[in-house]
């Protein structure tokens, strides 16, 4: 069995078998929950359709949140996508920008979501992978199994770090969305597993550092657009691992100081909307229109 402990056991036990990350975390997940591999690839497929039904939903015109903060961000994302053609970043992100603003949008108004591998940073995986899905016509069972090789990496990362934005800061939650996503869109563009692991360490450590500082305490501002951040980091990180670039520091090394920059990170940075931009004049104000002054 798997241990789930460092990345360089997934990558070394695919290589030595000459399969891919995604086929050997079935396999394992498949014998240590002693259930039929078909069983757990179904389990993965209801999660894939529900992000679908999540970008939809959080893509309507009059998607709000409850606190009434944010809503309609993706809406607003896919109609400039049609009135622009896809503006600066080109169609193809663009559209993957509008699905992770959705999804991010659907969660804030109490929406159905994959959290991956939180709801604050759902929307990374999903705006990736629909759209290669949608797109790109990619085939699904292979965009599915993709998402074995991300919940792999998600367990590692939150066995060796963290996913938790009171524990480790954003870094933890849409620095590891993005770290998983990578590897993903590696492993889906028929990259090595060492590829996916380079992918992977870039994307962490594009985003190393990063606060936890929701105004109003809510899963919103700018955890909403942080997801676009996110989506855009995969993307690049898979891109460069895909040319051959490597990480340069191993990335088990990586989610080891991403652990250690999460654990001297101050408490008002970690998810206590006190520092950051939950702190500022107007995030206070923002809060005071939620909750009233005496909050």
């Amino acid at each position: 069995m798997l241990k789930y402990e460092t990345i360089a056991e997934l990558v070394s036990e695919a290589e030595k078998r000459n399969i891919k990350i995604s086929e050997l975390v079935l396999e394992d997940q498949a014998k240590s929950m002693e259930k039929d591999t078909l069983e757990l690839f179904e389990k993965m497929e209801m999660d894939f359709e529900i992000m679908e039904a999540s970008v939809a939903e959080g893509g309507k015109k009059d998607q709000r949140s409850m606190s009434g903060l944010t809503g309609g961000e993706g809406f607003l994302m896919n109609e400039y996508v049609q009135r622009t053609g896809g503006g600066l970043s080109g169609e193809l992100m663009t559209k993957a920008m509008g699905r992770a603003l959705s999804v991010a949008g659907c969660n804030a108004s109490m929406g159905k979501i994959v959290a991956t591998p939180t709801a604050g940073s759902c929307g990374i995986l999903p705006g990736c992978l629909v759209t290669l899905y949608e797109d790109r016509g990619y085939d699904k069972k292979d965009v599915i199994m993709s998402l074995f090789t991300a919940g792999a990496f998600g367990m590692v990362i939150a066995n060796r770090a963290s996913i938790a934005g009171a524990n480790g800061g954003c870094q933890a939650e849409c620095g590891s969305a993005a770290a998983m996503a990578a590897a993903a869109l590696v492993e889906l563009m028929g990259g090595t597993p060492s590829e996916c692991a380079d992918a992977c360490a870039i994307a962490i450590s594009s985003q190393m550092g990063l606060v936890c500082d929701p105004v109003a305490g809510l899963v919103e501002i700018p955890c909403i657009k942080r997801n676009v951040s996110g989506l855009m980091i995969a993307f690049s990180s898979a891109d460069m691992a895909l040319a051959g670039i490597k990480a340069k520091i191993p990335v088990d090394e990586c989610l080891d100081a991403m652990k250690e920059v999460g654990d001297a990170m101050v408490p008002a940075l970690k998810e206590t909307a006190v520092g950051g931009l939950a702190g500022t004049p107007t995030g206070k104000k923002l809060k005071e229109k939620v909750f009233g002054s005496n909050k």
